[in-house]
């Protein structure tokens, strides 16, 4: 079969036609999950005009399988349980506590690196955009939520290439707007339906952040001196 998308940047090529109407919005944000979702986003964020910025998510794997989800952490100390994982492989809850302060410090590792500095952005009473390079058990993105919600965002809208149908539609329910380009019956691994599905290195996502950062400024100039 051939790859609907030839990388990330084309996906969010994509998926940019789909949000065309947010385009030039004053209020408009377009926020990246990590590492994977900052290619997506930045051609979206390119697309409508757009500044660019990260959220930072972690998945909470299963010890020994760690590609499967029992939650996820997002900034602002929020935890998303997939308690349906949990119980099936009865998780203990030790287990999950060790697990979270791990990539709690892994989050703030990155956020350090990623933000340079800067601080986090305010979504308050803003129209955002929220990106990832695909949707499975949907852990990551149900917690990046989560933490938003309580930002108070004006307009919220979840945005992924392709997605598992019925985890599309769960989220459909906890954001103003869900948007799946591709929503596959048999999702399998994400990267199935990318030719080039290289994992991103920090170095790669700090180089797209100040790209985007330096390109919205000179399309938007402030006030001189």
């Amino acid at each position: 079969m051939e790859h609907p998308f030839t990388d990330r940047f084309a996906a969010g090529a994509a998926l940019a036609r789909l949000l065309e109407r947010y385009a030039g919005r004053f209020d408009l944000l377009v926020l990246a999950l990590p590492r994977g979702g900052v290619p997506v986003a930045y051609a979206i964020a390119r697309a409508l005009d757009a500044p660019l910025e990260v959220f930072l998510v972690r998945k909470l794997g299963v010890p020994g399988q760690e590609e499967l989800a029992m939650g996820a952490i997002a900034s602002g100390d929020i935890l998303v349980r997939n308690e349906s994982v949990i119980d099936a492989l009865q998780v203990p809850e030790a287990i999950i506590a060790t697990v979270a302060q791990a990539e709690g410090e892994e989050l703030r590792r990155r956020e350090r690196i990623y933000r340079a500095g800067r601080p986090a952005p305010d979504v308050a009473n803003r129209t955002v955009l929220l990106v990832d390079d695909g949707l499975a058990t949907g852990a990551s993105l149900r917690a990046a939520i989560a933490a938003l919600r309580r930002q108070q965002p004006a307009h919220l809208v979840a945005a992924v290439p392709v997605g598992a149908p019925e985890t599309c539609e769960e989220l459909r329910a906890l954001v103003d707007e869900m948007v799946c380009a591709i929503t596959p019956h048999r999702l399998g691994a994400i990267g199935y339906w990318y030719e080039d599905f290289s994992q991103l290195t920090d170095e790669e996502v700090c180089a797209l952040l100040a790209r985007a950062a330096q390109e919205y400024a000179a399309e938007h100039p402030g006030p001189s001196s």
